[in-house]
């Protein structure tokens, strides 16, 4: 009980912190500012950071969108956090791990359950670990649409920025569990597609969020993701919700720099499957994703 309260004060006291409240040069071992950044040029390696618990029907669409949309100018490790309780992601994961397209490297990183519930656990393991020129931290249910990757690679041309972002994302609407999208991806692994208009909704953005995180490998390899912050590496009973985001650039002292990089689509679903939770609760939560989705992102794919 006093472990849960003192995790729940840390948690607001570093989300007060992360919105400016607080100096983060007394929280971090090294300074993001001096770490000498390469501008590389060329053909890049990135690595995609992806965890997944109990989302193997997006993780499908996820992966399936690397091989069906290669890109040419990039060199990609695809690294995704798992546990081996997730039977279903497991299935995913072999189906996929036999099929080598070109340019794309295959990585699955088991964790137990407890630290992969803590997102920001299996980010700081790739960050600090990663020999790409940039990472991106992104979700299962996250889509690299034809365009995606390929421009890309364009854009991270002679560039040494700390963090970068989409400036803008493309998603479907709030799918109800029985959505025709989610019952294909739960039919069993397959190479899927998803048509580019089934993401009609956008949202712009004004810092790196979530799975829109793009870091210089140079940084991640020094800073980790949240290494300093004993709360967000502390293994967790059930899976968390990751204020982490708000840390990082904190920590990073930058909200991170906008690029347009089109066909970056999120499979957006009304219920979260990787919670464990009662009728109410579950309705609750669902209640309060529709306010908040009116808000933020509008028609106009």
């Amino acid at each position: 009980m006093i472990s849960g309260f003192g995790d729940s004060a840390a948690l607001l006291f570093y989300r007060f912190a992360a919105s400016g409240g607080v100096s983060a040069s007394r929280f971090r071992d090294t300074d993001p500012a001096e770490v000498t950044r390469a501008k590389r040029r060329g053909r890049l390696r990135l690595e995609i950071v992806s965890h997944c618990w109990r989302y193997a029907h997006l993780l499908g669409y996820q992966l399936s969108s690397l091989v069906h949309h290669p890109a040419g100018g990039l060199e990609i490790t695809m690294t995704v956090y798992h546990c081996p309780e997730d039977e279903e992601t497991l299935r995913v994961l072999r189906f996929f791990g036999e099929r080598a397209p070109p340019g794309i490297a295959w990585s699955w990183r088991p964790l137990p359950r407890e630290r992969l519930f803590r997102r920001s656990i299996g980010r700081n393991l790739a960050a600090k670990t990663t020999r790409a020129d940039w990472v991106w931290f992104t979700d299962a249910d996250v889509v690299f649409h034809e365009r995606c990757l390929a421009t890309l690679a364009d854009r991270l041309q002679g560039r040494d920025d700390a963090l970068l972002y989409p400036e803008r994302t493309l998603g479907t609407p709030l799918l109800p569990e029985d959505h025709p999208l989610l019952r294909t991806g739960r039919e069993g692994p397959a190479l899927l597609r998803i048509p580019r208009q089934a993401f009609p909704l956008r949202r712009a953005s004004k810092r790196a969020m979530g799975p829109f995180q793009i870091t210089h490998g140079d940084v991640a390899r020094a800073c980790g993701y949240c290494e300093t912050i004993a709360l967000y590496q502390k293994p967790a009973p059930r899976w968390r919700k990751a204020y982490e985001d708000g840390a990082f650039r904190w920590l990073l002292g930058t909200p991170g720099r906008a690029i347009e990089v089109p066909d970056v689509c999120q499979i957006r679903h009304l219920v979260k499957g990787r919670y464990r939770e009662g009728a109410f609760a579950s309705k609750l939560r669902a209640w309060l994703r529709s306010r908040q989705d009116r808000r933020s992102w509008r028609p106009g794919g």
